[in-house]
């Protein structure tokens, strides 16, 4: 009897905690239909009553995506008109021309053309502005989109009224549409004798077979060691992460696992073909730009000792997004997990369930970072992306460089020199001279462009101060005096910064006569990160020392 009594009172806290539960989820749904009840009552008196016509798609659009905000940048809400665009993201895929056209000043310019596509194969030209697309003139069009105009059919014909720089009258370009491949990577090839590079930009459906096929490539010319270039990278499909790593690590070697609110979801993933290559020196260039599935790969490398990083720490985004299909053809991809790397850390760097009061997030403080070690035993942290083993600075520009950019006194310089200059030298052998720049500097004479400097902007806050402290009287002459120094003198600056600006100029110049391909080669002389890849591959014991057990 007592034993009978002991099993009734065992069950009764289980029974009261269930029908809690139960209550609580009972709440929890009536509180989801009470507010999507408001949710449409306000809709249907703002459709009737409000004093102008309202777009139903737009509003609900409008109010879907502020929703989501309130979560993470990942979670996103895609409409029936844009599942053209979401494929693209997915697959690298689209049906079009090939050209990547950017606005400016009511002004729609080719910014990029990629190889083997039908806008290179129809003689369209980086600087080529658009005026007409199929006789629509895009200046006519209020906040257009000409990428969705270029969009069409396979074997459907566009045709482009275009002005070139240097060509009097306006050109009529037929072009005819295909499947466009936006390659993961990008560009591939031998840096010396014994050095292979592999430039990976995206995680695309093909990036593995890309990635594959370039390293065995490189083997056949001779590659005896390689720098995989994942900078830049915002990542992509976890599949791809997986078969990338893959290809350094054996087979079976655990890659990745998820976990999240659906535990039926959890999965770790592993290895499940032969590597390519377990042996062959590896550096992985990364930097604050390299996330996601670009962060899983360079995570999993330092992980199993596989590889020394140099760059940058990474962007910290452990999250894992799945897609799911809702109604009217409409697709919600959705953050439903944080991945996990072999040595058991998250890189996650930002904290989106815990906002402060302005709807600001923060980044998980040093403090609540956790130890984990390598495979060689090497310490190595989460909650803050993956950190190099061997750092550098992040390039930066100096504020007159970012704004020649910016304003496109650059590429429109390079435009010039194109048309003026049928051929130039292989991009590896291009080389701006000072004649060169002599001339660019004379062209800029009489461009307007203004930029600021970290000085103009210390010197304008202790002005502020000044003036609120009542001080402003006492230092007002130093000030002026010190500001009359520091105007800035266009000339001067264009000769302090004249070797910065010449680099920039000549991969510029080299990427309107061999776009994408030519321009990354033109950047090698210039990168930071190359040249400390290339510096320890000649200091092979500092190589294996950097992979050896922390002391």
């Amino acid at each position: 009897m007592k034993k009978h009594f002991r099993s009734l009172w065992l069950a009764v806290p289980v029974a009261v905690g269930l029908l809690f539960v139960s209550f609580k989820q009972d709440d929890r749904l009536f509180e989801i239909a009470r507010n999507l009840d408001i949710y449409a009552t306000l809709f249907k008196e703002l459709n009737a009553y409000y004093v102008d016509e309202v777009n139903p798609n737009t509003l609900i659009k409008t109010s879907i995506d502020q929703m989501l905000k309130t979560l993470d940048p990942y979670t996103n809400f895609y409409a029936e008109d844009d599942i053209e665009d979401y494929m693209t993201m997915t697959t690298g895929k689209y049906n079009g021309i090939g050209a990547v056209v950017s606005s400016a000043e009511e002004k729609y310019t080719i910014m990029m053309i990629y190889e083997d596509t039908p806008a290179q194969k129809a003689g369209l030209q980086l600087g080529d502005e658009i005026l007409k697309i199929d006789g629509i003139d895009l200046s006519t069009l209020a906040d257009s989109d000409p990428g969705k105009l270029l969009r069409g059919q396979t074997n459907s014909t566009t045709k482009l009224t275009i002005k070139r720089y240097g060509v009097q009258k306006p050109m009529e370009i037929p072009v005819s549409r295909d499947v466009v491949k936006v390659t993961n990577v990008p560009y591939y090839g031998m840096i010396d004798e014994e050095v292979g590079y592999i430039d990976l930009k995206d995680f695309t459906a093909t990036a593995s077979r890309e990635v594959r096929n370039a390293f065995q490539e490189l083997k056949g010319k001779g590659m005896k060691k390689l720098i995989l270039d994942v900078r830049e990278n915002p990542g992509g499909l976890l599949n791809m992460s997986i078969e990338i790593a893959n290809v350094f690590i054996p087979k079976g070697e655990e890659i990745v696992s998820t976990k999240g609110k659906v535990t039926e979801w959890n999965k770790t993933y592993s290895a499940y073909n032969p590597a390519l290559d377990t042996e062959i020196p590896l550096v992985v260039l990364a930097n604050n730009r390299s996330a996601s599935a670009a962060e899983i790969v360079s995570g999993v490398i330092q992980d199993y000792d596989r590889g020394v990083l140099i760059g940058q720490r990474t962007y910290g985004k452990g999250l894992v997004q799945t897609t799911r299909d809702l109604s009217y053809n409409t697709k919600m991809k959705i953050t439903t997990a944080k991945y996990y790397i072999p040595s058991g850390r998250c890189i996650q760097a930002i904290d989106y369930s815990h906002r402060n009061e302005d709807g600001s997030v923060g980044k998980v403080p040093d403090s609540l970072q956790t130890a984990f070690t390598t495979r060689n035993g090497r310490v190595v942290y989460d909650g803050g992306g993956v950190l190099p083993d061997i750092l550098t600075e992040k390039e930066t520009h100096s504020p007159l460089a970012s704004t020649l950019a910016r304003k496109r006194l650059l590429f429109n310089y390079a435009v010039k020199y194109h048309s003026e200059h049928p051929t130039i030298k292989p991009a590896r052998e291009f080389r701006v001279t000072d004649a060169d720049y002599q001339n660019f500097t004379k062209w800029l004479a009489d461009k307007e462009y203004t930029y600021t400097t970290q000085v103009d902007k210390d010197l304008t806050e202790l002005e502020e101060a000044a003036k609120k402290e009542k001080s402003y009287k006492t230092i007002e002459e130093q000030l002026k005096a010190l500001k009359s120094k520091l105007t800035h003198n266009k000339e001067n600056d264009l000769q302090i910064h004249k070797d910065e600006l010449m680099a920039l100029l000549q991969e510029e110049i080299v990427k309107h006569y061999y776009l994408e391909k030519g321009m990354k080669e033109a950047s090698f002389s210039n990168d930071a990160e190359m040249k400390a890849a290339l510096a320890l591959y000649k200091d092979m014991d500092r190589y294996k020392s950097l992979l050896k057990p922390t002391k």
